[in-house]
C-alpha cells in the first residue's frame, strides 16, 4: 500500500514540475519585412522576453502578412485569434481620431515633437485599446516621411491625376487634397505597384524605401520630413492577463525597453537610409519652398478638420501637445 501511495505521489510530483516549467507560445503576426527595423524590433523583443522568462513565454513572429494580413490583425488579437501583433496606428483613424493624429503633415514632424504628441495622447490610446480587449505594449515611430515620385515633383500642380499610393484614411485625404488619385497599397506590394503602372509616387519613410529598393522603380527623392507616424504593438487583454504575474513583468519591461530601442534605431535610420538612396543612384533633394508652403497649407487643413471630428477631448490633447513642446 506505502509503495502504491509513494508511486502516486511521485507521478503527481513530475507533473507539478512538468506544469512548472511549461512554455506558453505567442504568435505575433506582423505587416513588414524582416529588413526593416520595425520587424527587427519585434524579433529582438520576443528574445528578449524569452530570455527574460527563462523560456515560459516563446513568442513567434510571423513578418510580411505572412500569417496574418495587415487589415486584419488587429481583429485576430482582438478575438484571441492570435495573442500579440503590430499595426500602423494611424490606420485605426477611423475607428476614432487620436489614433491618426500623427499622420497629418507637418504637424509632430520631427522626432522631438512626436515625442512630445506620444507623451499627451498615450493615455487616450492606450484607454481606448483597452476598452476593446487590447493593452498597449509598446509604439515606435518610422523615420520622418518623404516623398518619392518617378519624376521631377515642383508643386502640387505636377501631381495633378497622378496616382499616388495610399495606405490609410489620412493618406487617402492627402491625395485627394493635392489632386493626385489614392491608390492603396501595402508596403510589401510597392515595387510591383510602381512597375505596374498602379501609382506614380507615394510618401514613405526612406528605411521602407531601402527595404524595398526604390532605385529599381522611381528616380526622386524629397525630404519632406512631413510627419513621424508610429506602429503600435498590443496584446489580447485576456491572454496578457492569463500569463503567470513574473512573466507579465516581464513582457511590460521589455515592451519598454524595446519602445526605447526602437525610438533609437528610427532615428539612426532616419539619418543613415538616405545616404543609401543616393548611393544607389537616386535624386535626393529638398522640396522646393513653393511645394513646401502648399503641402503646410494642406496640413493645417487636414488638423482643422481632425479637430473638428475629435471635438473637446482632441482639443485638450492639442492644446497639451503644444504647452509641451514650448
Amino acid at each position: 500500500m506505502n509503495k502504491i501511495l509513494l508511486s502516486l505521489l511521485g507521478a503527481l510530483a513530475c507533473l507539478s514540475q512538468g506544469a512548472a516549467h511549461a512554455q506558453i507560445k505567442w504568435d505575433m503576426p506582423t505587416p513588414y519585412a524582416d529588413t526593416e527595423f520595425q520587424t527587427k524590433n519585434d524579433y529582438q523583443f520576443a528574445a528578449d522576453v524569452k530570455r527574460a522568462s527563462n523560456g515560459a513565454l516563446d513568442i513567434k513572429v510571423h513578418s510580411a502578412n505572412s500569417l496574418i494580413k495587415n487589415p486584419e490583425i488587429k481583429r485576430a488579437v482582438q478575438t484571441g485569434q492570435v495573442q500579440i501583433g503590430e499595426i500602423f496606428k494611424p490606420n485605426l483613424g477611423p475607428e476614432d481620431p487620436v489614433f491618426e493624429l500623427d499622420a497629418i503633415p507637418f504637424f509632430a514632424a520631427s522626432f522631438r515633437e512626436a515625442q512630445a504628441l506620444l507623451e499627451v495622447s498615450r493615455p487616450a490610446i492606450s484607454e481606448k485599446l483597452l476598452k476593446q480587449g487590447l493593452r498597449v505594449l509598446y509604439m515606435v515611430p518610422w523615420p520622418s516621411q518623404a516623398f518619392f515620385a518617378k519624376k521631377p515633383i515642383n508643386s502640387v500642380a505636377d501631381l495633378k491625376g497622378s496616382k499616388m499610393r495610399t495606405y490609410n484614411a489620412q493618406t487617402a485625404r492627402l491625395a485627394q487634397l493635392m489632386g493626385a488619385v489614392p491608390t492603396t497599397v501595402q508596403a510589401t506590394e510597392i515595387p510591383q505597384a510602381f512597375s505596374s503602372g498602379i501609382i506614380d509616387s507615394m510618401f514613405t519613410s526612406a528605411p521602407t524605401a531601402v527595404t524595398t529598393k526604390a532605385w529599381d522603380y522611381t528616380r526622386f527623392v524629397y525630404d519632406t520630413q512631413a510627419w513621424v507616424p508610429k506602429n503600435v504593438v498590443f496584446v489580447n487583454e485576456r491572454a496578457f492577463q492569463a500569463l503567470p504575474e513574473a512573466v507579465r513583468k516581464v513582457v511590460l519591461e521589455q515592451a519598454a525597453i524595446a519602445e526605447k530601442r526602437g525610438w533609437e534605431w528610427s532615428q539612426r535610420d532616419n539619418d543613415e537610409s538616405p545616404k543609401e538612396l543616393v548611393k544607389n543612384g537616386m535624386n535626393l533633394a529638398p522640396i522646393s519652398p513653393a511645394f513646401r508652403a502648399e503641402l503646410k497649407k494642406i496640413g493645417d487643413q487636414m488638423l482643422e478638420d481632425w479637430l473638428k471630428k475629435a471635438g473637446p477631448d482632441g482639443k485638450r490633447i492639442i492644446d497639451a501637445y503644444y504647452a509641451r513642446i514650448k
